[in-house]
């Protein structure tokens, strides 16, 4: 029980830094690991035919690669990979890693400012990719040098492919290490580059270290919110994601869990289609994505999943008991950031196999208890002096998964990692039983007359008076602009036609503050969102102060 006055809340930091994994490379563990269930399944790929992966393939594969481009990528300390989510994407980290190079999945749906700024600062010149992806994008800004992965299977030994395979299954992890020269010490040493959405701004280097990684996997298998040997997990999300990068490449390979790969979250009727057919138990993704499921998807296609695990974005009120109701699969909201490898806390309800039944470990509206091995204190909104955890204010984080800063960003990192912790600029608080809820970012606030009018809980009032609520494709969204005489001001973005008095009159009915009204409204084709389906901040702030 959280205390009124407590300011600080330790779920275990230094015992769990104790652990010896942690000091392991990343290929040490995924070698260890793979080699130990040579015949487990671990990944299933329906990027275009169905194709299975066992231990021993996925692991024979990557050292063949590794062992092809010992001396092509001699030097290299970063090198990008363009894949979506599925093998192709998994084999090319596995190898990278494998010759300790670090690997920078870039976001292909960013636009192409934002990956010549990404590559630039990773200083990547060589991308690993194929030709059909090339031919797909093509505004992406490639480097000079390329390696085409279908291509080079080609070029592959099947007999040297076979003698790997055949290596991984008899001999013991410790001989693989020594025989293909795998990596073993990684700790805090850099072992995977992300940048950040870029919803506020140009995207920033995310440095995440073998100890991060490894540290979230084990949080994450602690928790039991994914169960090794039992569980299959739909495994959707973009490699350049944060969610997809940890939990898809490396927790499969570390913990034992079952991947079923598509490309794109976004082909609703193709994933269910799946699911079904592999018997998928969990399923990761977003609000966003989730929502079309109740217009084009019948229960009985996903009655396998025992649950769903939505994050990146703020569940809106109600979803949870919608999903449920309809699909009989309980909906679990957590919480995670890029920063933090990313999970940081999820509703976890525990499963008893024998009895099949859930022991509850749920707060409906929060994003669950905080990992072991996190601490957190939140934080006064001007002063950034701890407050108490029953208050709302500013989240800090401490913890195995937290990264150590930014790349080539100093001044950014004076203002967000402080005597060791993360300011993480999202509004929380704790209830008394350690739950956390997440209310918001600092910068979807405005502050008008001296109040605070979260911008977010405007979009849900009027979503709500429009009877909207359950549109596919974001339909508004709120933002501040400069007043100057209230200090701010808010502007509504609209893919409807709506007039200032009608949306005065609804809103005025459903009770809201008039200090909270938007006055200004501003039609648009569609709501900027990013491929994660967050709310493109950035253009929606441009488009706001345009003649405002």
């Amino acid at each position: 029980m959280i205390k009124p006055d407590q300011t600080l809340l330790d779920n275990g930091v230094d015992a769990f830094l104790k652990n010896p994994l942690l000091d392991r490379h990343l290929a040490d563990l995924c070698v260890s690991g793979l080699a130990a269930k040579p015949f487990r399944s671990v990944v299933i790929d329906h990027s275009a035919k169905r194709a299975e992966l066992k231990g021993c393939k996925m692991l024979a594969v990557s050292l063949a690669f590794a062992e092809k481009w010992s001396k092509t990528l001699q030097g290299q300390k970063r090198v990008g990979v363009v894949f979506p989510s599925g093998a192709a994407g998994m084999i090319t980290n596995l190898a990278l890693m494998c010759l300790d190079i670090v690997p920078v999945n870039l976001n292909f749906t960013a636009g192409r400012k934002a990956l010549e700024s990404s590559i630039s600062k990773a200083g990547v010149e060589i991308i690993i990719t194929a030709a059909p992806v090339i031919e797909k994008l093509t505004d992406f800004p490639w480097t000079d040098r390329i390696i085409d992965l279908v291509e080079e299977k080609k070029t592959l030994s099947k007999f040297s492919v076979v003698r790997k395979m055949l290596a991984g299954i008899a001999l013991p992890a410790f001989v693989l290490r020594k025989l293909y020269k795998i990596p073993t010490e990684g700790g805090d040493r850099e072992a995977g580059l992300l940048f950040s959405s870029g919803s506020t701004g140009d995207p920033k280097g995310v440095p995440l270290s073998h100890r991060n990684i490894i540290g979230n996997s084990l949080q994450i298998e602690q928790s039991g919110i994914l169960v090794s040997g039992y569980d299959v997990v739909m495994a959707n999300l973009p490699i350049f994601h944060s969610f997809g990068f940890t939990i898809t490449l490396w927790f499969s390979m570390i913990c034992r869990v079952v991947m079923v790969t598509l490309p794109s979250p976004l082909e609703t009727k193709r994933v269910a289609q799946v699911i079904e057919k592999e018997r998928v138990t969990i399923m990761i993704g977003t609000p966003t994505f989730f929502r079309p499921y109740f217009k084009r998807v019948e229960p009985k296609q996903i009655a396998s999943l025992r649950a769903v695990v939505g994050g990146a974005e703020k569940t809106p009120a109600g979803f949870h008991e919608l999903w449920e109701k309809r699909f009989g699969s309980r909906y679990l909201e957590g919480y995670g950031l890029t920063e933090t490898t990313p999970v940081v806390s999820v509703n976890i309800p525990k499963f008893d196999f024998e009895d099949h039944h859930f022991t509850e470990r749920y707060r409906l509206g929060s994003v669950g208890p905080l990992f072991p091995g996190m601490a957190a204190q939140i934080l006064d909104e001007v002063t950034l002096q701890p407050k108490p955890l029953l208050q709302r204010g500013i989240l800090a984080l401490k913890g195995v998964n937290v990264f150590n800063g930014y790349l080539d960003e100093p001044e950014t990192n004076k203002r967000v990692l402080r005597d060791g912790w993360f300011i993480s600029g999202d509004l929380a608080r704790f209830d008394e039983n350690g739950y956390l809820y997440i209310e918001g970012r600092v910068s979807r606030f405005s502050k008008i007359a001296g109040e605070m009018v979260p911008h977010g809980t405007v979009e849900q009032q009027i979503l709500k008076a429009f009877h909207l609520e359950d549109t596919e494709e974001p339909v508004f969204a709120v933002t501040g602009v400069t007043d100057p005489s209230k200090g701010e001001s808010l502007v509504l973005l609209s893919a409807m036609e709506i007039s200032s008095q009608v949306l005065r009159e609804k809103l005025t009915e459903e009770g809201m503050p008039n200090l909270w009204i938007p006055r200004v409204i501003k039609k648009v084709d569609k709501i900027p969102a990013l491929a994660s389906g967050k709310l493109d901040l950035r253009e929606i702030k441009r488009i706001a102060n345009e003649q405002v």
